[in-house]
């Protein structure tokens, strides 16, 4: 870094922050967050030590305006205990293309109402075919926050920190490190929520259920014991456990107490005072990304929410634990949401209608556009029975990263028009699923514990990509 890009990247503020004496200085905060757009596009767009610096400074005067990224942890364990009342489900946003933006909209849906029990999230599936790794994630979110005058604690979450099953099963020590070293870049980018997944593990060919589970639990407490060690100073992350693959077979409360008890029993191998998981991911029939019919549509899902309430009863009330978690929520029908508040589902996971939405509303050129990468690049997947309406639902996802630059350049207009959609999307999500007026809990609940990052994070060298096709979202 020298003083000349430092002051390249200052005179896109309008001199709304300086330096002084080594440090940034906010001088004029209502020009700030008019102009940190200039900032959230350096942080995307560019390389190297811009890039670096962008999304230091974001993160840096997020901080000193009250902006800071946060873990949910204590919310839920008094969820857990009793303590707050089980009338609302946190969503969690995938947000997988426009990041910003999207952002942008779940603020100002958010501000009017009071809502702040909500999370943004990003699976490490996501983060290979949206180009979008933790970092920048959450410099999109932060900076978001500031444009839109959001004050408060940000939950930004690790979703699906998943093992693969081939590559575990081909080289175990090299997997188990590749999630190590994931964790490690989330922490330092803010990632104070993590979801370790390594229900893919689970081999139902064992005779019993404990059996069936040892290598998620043993695996689960590994993760969650490495992430307590690594954690910052005066924050307790919030980690979630699964007990079985999404799009598998239904969760089932013998489930939940095998892997509950082996998962508490080798944590304490660990630690006899390690803080263990606040929430389990279970399933309940759904599947990530919804089934595409023949004419584009999505089949209906049939929800067992009998299974979500009992799971997440039994979760609090033997194992004190927020509750139940449920993923590949966003396509099902608008009026089933309310019934995850009433199953008393302590999170709800939603993507893939946002990435839907986006799709719908973009100009028909750069669709197509789109669709021909598609065509050329992903010809692969398209089964001989498959339309082109399920073929392109299918695949893309994968134009996300290709086409990330060019859809941050769609013109004003065309991203307000999806901007606006998805502001109503997300004041529709909030009233479904109770969170208005959840500031107050987040406030009874939540330490503030504002953590200084670190510099050489930032400036130094950007992980690369891997493959995760065959990782769950």
């Amino acid at each position: 870094m020298t003083v000349k890009e430092m002051n390249e990247i200052l005179n896109l503020l309008d001199e709304s922050v300086v330096m002084e004496d080594g440090k940034l200085v906010i001088k004029n905060a209502t020009k700030l967050r008019a102009n940190i757009h200039r900032l959230a596009e350096v942080s995307v767009l560019e390389t190297g030590a811009k890039q670096g610096l962008a999304r230091y400074i974001i993160r840096v005067v997020g901080n000193e305006l009250g902006i800071y990224p946060a873990s949910i942890h204590e919310l839920y364990l008094a969820r857990g205990r009793g303590e707050i009342p089980a009338v609302f489900s946190v969503p969690a946003f995938n947000l997988r293309v426009l990041s910003f933006d999207a952002a942008r909209a779940v603020f100002r849906a958010a501000i009017p109402i009071h809502a702040s029990a909500f999370i943004f999230e990003i699976a490490r599936s996501e983060m290979g075919y949206t180009d979008q790794r933790p970092a920048e994630y959450a410099t999109n979110i932060l900076a978001a926050a500031i444009a839109e005058d959001y004050c408060g604690p940000i939950f930004i979450q690790g979703d699906h920190f998943q093992a693969s099953a081939k590559r575990f099963t081909s080289d175990p020590e090299t997997e188990i490190q590749a999630i190590k070293d994931l964790i490690i870049e989330a922490l330092q980018a803010g990632f104070y929520n993590i979801d370790i997944d390594t229900s893919t593990l689970v081999d139902i060919s064992k005779a019993t259920l404990k059996e069936q589970q040892l290598l998620n639990t043993d695996l689960s407490a590994m993760f969650t014991s490495y992430i307590r060690s690594n954690e910052p100073s005066g924050v307790t992350v919030s980690i979630g456990g699964e007990i079985g693959e999404v799009g598998g077979h239904n969760s089932t409360v013998e489930e939940l107490r095998a892997y509950m008890e082996g998962y508490l029993s080798e944590l304490a191998n660990y630690s006899k005072d390690a803080i263990g998981i606040s929430k389990i991911s279970v399933q309940t029939g759904t599947s990530h990304g919804g089934v595409v019919l023949p004419d584009g549509s999505i089949a209906k899902v049939n929800v067992d929410f009998d299974t979500l309430m009992k799971l997440s009863q039994v979760a609090r009330q033997d194992f004190r634990l927020g509750g139940a978690v449920q993923h590949g929520a966003s396509t099902l029908p608008e009026d089933a949401f309310g019934k995850f508040v009433e199953s008393e589902a302590i999170e709800v996971h939603l993507a893939t209608n946002f990435q839907n939405m986006f799709f719908d509303l973009a100009p028909e050129e750069f669709r197509r556009e789109m669709y021909a990468y598609l065509d050329q690049k992903h010809s692969s997947e398209r089964k001989s029975d498959m339309t082109d309406e399920q073929f392109y639902y299918k695949t893309r996802k994968n134009a996300i990263g290709p086409f990330k630059k060019a859809s941050w350049n769609l013109p004003r207009d065309e991203k307000d028009k999806i901007g606006s959609a998805w502001e109503k999307q997300f004041s529709k999500l909030f009233k479904y699923l109770g969170v208005s007026d959840t500031r107050k809990y987040i406030e009874d609940t939540i330490p503030p514990a504002i953590i200084n990052p670190d510099r050489k994070f930032y400036l130094g060298e950007t992980t690369g990509g891997e493959d995760v096709s065959d990782l769950a979202d």
